[in-house]
């Protein structure tokens, strides 16, 4: 093996240069976590009394992070940028870089089925929200999701899905958890759907 041979250097592509300042600067604003759709949603779903786990990790390899997750219910949602993921109502396809950023689009579309499917096989149910849904719209799905999935537990266990078993509240109005439960108290309002 020759000198050059060894100490080649594989040269990765580069990400095109910005096509001014202002894209610069709105690019390197742009948050990668906890988005302001997300967190509106977040509100919603917690006024409605329901808790529920943040970034959570629902696949490891290849490792996949769901913006809120309900863990008992197995229930997963993703909170989709309309630019990131190529909504059809508001997405846009950028003129300047249009090969890379048409690429970068359509490959997270691609990992977004993939992560729905592998979802799927593995039991979970996933709710996919767009960052230009209303978030009450939005908690409404969720909600509805969450109540089939009750009522589907609730079936295989062959009791309805609203028995004292599964929670009651205390005389301040708390909700204490199950009375078979693990001893840990639920936090938040009665009936919430928390982790």
């Amino acid at each position: 093996m020759s000198h050059i041979q060894r100490h080649q250097v594989i040269v990765k592509p580069s990400k095109p240069k910005p096509s001014s300042p202002d894209v610069s600067s709105r690019l390197r604003r742009t948050r990668q976590k906890v988005t302001s759709a997300e967190m509106l949603l977040r509100r919603e779903l917690h006024r409605r009394g329901l808790r529920y786990r943040v970034g959570y990790k629902v696949i490891s390899k290849p490792r996949r992070v769901a913006d809120i997750v309900f863990t008992r219910q197995r229930l997963a949602v993703f909170v989709d940028g309309c630019f990131w993921h190529g909504c059809p109502l508001h997405g846009t396809w950028p003129k300047n870089n249009a090969e890379f950023w048409r690429d970068k689009i359509e490959t997270n579309r691609r990992r977004d089925c993939d992560t729905n499917s592998r979802l799927s096989e593995a039991g979970w149910t996933v709710v996919r929200v767009w960052e230009h849904e209303p978030p009450p719209e939005a908690a409404d799905r969720i909600e509805h999701a969450l109540d089939e999935l009750r009522g589907d537990a609730a079936q295989r266990q062959g009791q309805a899905p609203d028995t004292e078993e599964s929670s009651y509240v205390g005389s301040d109005g708390s909700d204490k958890g199950s009375r078979k439960g693990s001893g840990r108290p639920r936090t938040g309002p009665a009936g919430g759907g928390q982790a």
